[in-house]
């Protein structure tokens, strides 16, 4: 994986992950009861709990931070359940940061306050989880679940975007495909459409809930035609998803009381600091999760006080040696001149050569006189 990064000439610091985005549970609480999920099944309890992320901590982080540009405030709950959503997105509007809730949002129960803000605070994304056209189909995943209540609150926000002239928050339809709701696919897409939503179709992870009967429907609907999680790793040697690994350099999911979790799949234990009273990067670049990033590269061997120990998506990289395949620089960060000169001589070594070549040339660009620079990039040819 390739990162985008920029060269820092007045820091000559160790070499620090400093990443521009994060993942922050902004509400790990949920009113929903979807059979298959682990804040229904409570296996988020242990390492998650439930509670909801406090305006004042999103400010102490905001102001110690400068460096971020992105926040992911969904994950395990229902944003909307968290009574200061609108300071949250306020005070991310203030701090300049594009705020996101891609991960999704069941929409059921939110003030008209909270759909507002949304829109004046430019929410940059909210996915909207929409299993079905029908009541009926719709509450047989989502339970508890009011899909006229969804679809009222989706005009109500395009509502406010007309009357305050924004084009966000850019929603999304995003449709989980089961055995039940299949057919409802095309009238879904279609009901998107009209309600101005992109649509997605995403892969259940249980496969025993509600089986999908005619899997070659599916395979024309999914990237990669498959119509099961297994069948995917069946194709490609790893799970679904397993990108996710790379949040731990990219996009560090953060606990809503400040625990770092690494990635936004954990549940099963925290890796020790806190973002809110350690600081952002000291939870980061922490001994456990430095450890992590190596065995997912593998270059260190599992612990079980590593979260990641747990994963399966670990457990198939350990299986097949298909190692995660990066930098060790997160995207968007600022790299020290120091730090450059390390990749680009670790580049020349692995034979990254034209790669070498471009940070030799950006180093000396800041730094015309830099020898090491210079004498890395004669070498190079």
């Amino acid at each position: 994986m390739r990162s985008e990064f920029g060269l820092d000439t007045d820091a000559q610091s160790r070499f620090t992950i400093r990443p521009r985005s994060i993942r922050l549970e902004t509400s790990s609480a949920c009113q929903l009861r979807c059979p298959s999920c682990p804040t229904t099944t409570g296996a988020i309890r242990p390492a998650i709990g439930t509670g909801l992320l406090k305006p004042d901590d999103l400010k102490h982080l905001l102001d110690a931070n400068p460096e971020l540009k992105r926040i992911e405030l969904s994950n395990y709950g229902e944003i909307f359940l968290n009574p200061d959503l609108p300071e949250i997105l306020r005070l991310c509007e203030a701090h300049g940061i594009e705020a996101s809730a891609a991960n999704g949002t069941n929409l059921n129960t939110v003030r008209e306050e909270a759909l507002e803000a949304v829109v004046r605070y430019r929410l940059r994304t909210l996915t909207v989880s929409i299993d079905g056209v029908s009541q009926a189909t719709y509450a047989k995943y989502r339970v508890r679940g009011n899909i006229d209540t969804v679809l009222a609150n989706i005009t109500r926000i395009n509502g406010h975007k007309r009357r305050l002239g924004s084009d966000f928050p850019v929603l999304y339809w995003q449709f989980i495909a089961f055995g039940h709701n299949l057919h409802e696919i095309p009238q879904a897409k279609a009901m998107a459409e009209s309600l101005g939503m992109g649509f997605t179709v995403k892969l259940s992870w249980d496969e025993a809930v509600s089986p999908v009967e005619n899997p070659d429907a599916l395979r024309t609907l999914m990237p990669g035609g498959v119509a099961t999680r297994s069948e995917y790793r069946e194709r490609t040697g790893l799970p679904y998803l397993h990108e996710l690994c790379h949040q731990l350099w990219d996009a560090p999911q953060v606990n809503w009381d400040g625990k770092m979790l690494g990635c936004c799949r954990n549940f099963w234990g925290d890796f020790g600091g806190n973002a809110f009273t350690d600081g952002l990067l000291d939870a980061v670049n922490n001994e456990r999760m430095t450890h992590a990033r190596a065995m997912l590269r593998g270059r260190a061997p599992p612990r079980d006080d590593i979260p990641c120990t747990t994963c399966d998506t670990y457990h198939a990289m350990r299986d097949t040696g298909r190692w995660l395949q990066r930098d060790d620089v997160a995207n968007g960060q600022q790299i020290t001149v120091a730090e450059g000169l390390r990749l680009a001589a670790g580049w020349k070594q692995s034979g990254r050569l034209d790669d070498a070549r471009k940070m030799c040339r950006t180093i000396l660009s800041a730094e015309p006189a830099n020898t090491t620079a210079l004498q890395l990039l004669h070498a190079l040819g």
